[in-house]
Formats: structure tokens, sequence, C-alpha cells
């Protein structure tokens, strides 16, 4: 069983829904699942992982840290210590994706447990109907 956090905007305030007539209903953007523990993707594909995800402080910091080993370190140390920078890429990929939905507006809202990502979303719709509403 995989650990599930899920990140969603909090509602909005009673008086949007209140507004004048004519005026659209505000965008919610939809629920984010991110599975719990080490992301393979992120340490094989390292600095395009973080990019894809749009972290991409993260992405250049990976990187200038693999190209200042390469420069300044002997090769014997170079292999593990970039073997090393990925393996905690990907042991810190999903902690460093959630504290960017909760900088944009999207903070953890729940933990759903399940095998697989579509149960956790057939989870989600039973435990929080609230949250999978705005889905589009």
């Amino acid at each position: 069983m995989k650990l599930y956090t899920v990140h969603a905007a909090p509602p909005p305030p009673p008086s949007w829904s209140e507004g004048p007539e004519g005026w659209p209903e505000p965008k919610v953007r939809p629920p984010v699942l991110v599975p719990e523990g080490f992301s393979l993707a992120a340490t094989i594909l390292g600095p395009f992982w973080f990019a894809w995800n749009r972290l991409w402080w993260e992405a250049l910091a990976l990187l200038v840290l693999v190209i200042a080993a390469a420069i300044l370190l002997p090769e014997p140390v170079l292999s593990v210590t970039t073997v090393v920078l990925h393996l905690l890429a990907g042991f810190e990929a999903r902690d460093r994706l959630r504290a960017r939905l909760a900088r944009i507006g999207l903070p953890e809202r729940g933990v759903v447990v399940a095998d697989s990502l579509d149960t956790a979303w057939f989870r989600l719709g039973q435990q929080r109907p609230d949250l999978v509403r705005s889905l589009p």
C-alpha cells in the first residue's frame, strides 16, 4: 500500500458565490495527489525531473552541484559523489514537490492510502467528495 498526500486549494469564501449576477464562478484548481517515498524518476533523470515539475531552483542546484563535482573532484570520488547527489535528489524530490504545491496555493488537505493512483482517486472521492467536485 502506498500513501498519497492530497493537495487542494482551500474552499472559496461564501461571498464569492454571491457575487454580482453575470459574473463567472471563480475557477478552482483540481486536487493533486503526490505519492509518498522515493522517486526513481528523479534519481535517474535528475535536473530534468525537477524542471518538468517546475522546481527550477532545485534543478539548477543539482545541475550546478554535478558540474562542480565533475570539475573539482578526482575520478574515483566523482562517481560516488554523483551517485550520492542523484540518490539525495530521489529521496527529496517528492518533498520539494509538496513544498512547491503549498507555495502556489495547494496546501496538503489529507492523506489517502491505496495500491495505485486510480484507487487513490476513488478513495479520495469516497472520503472527501467536496475535493473531487472541483475536477474538470
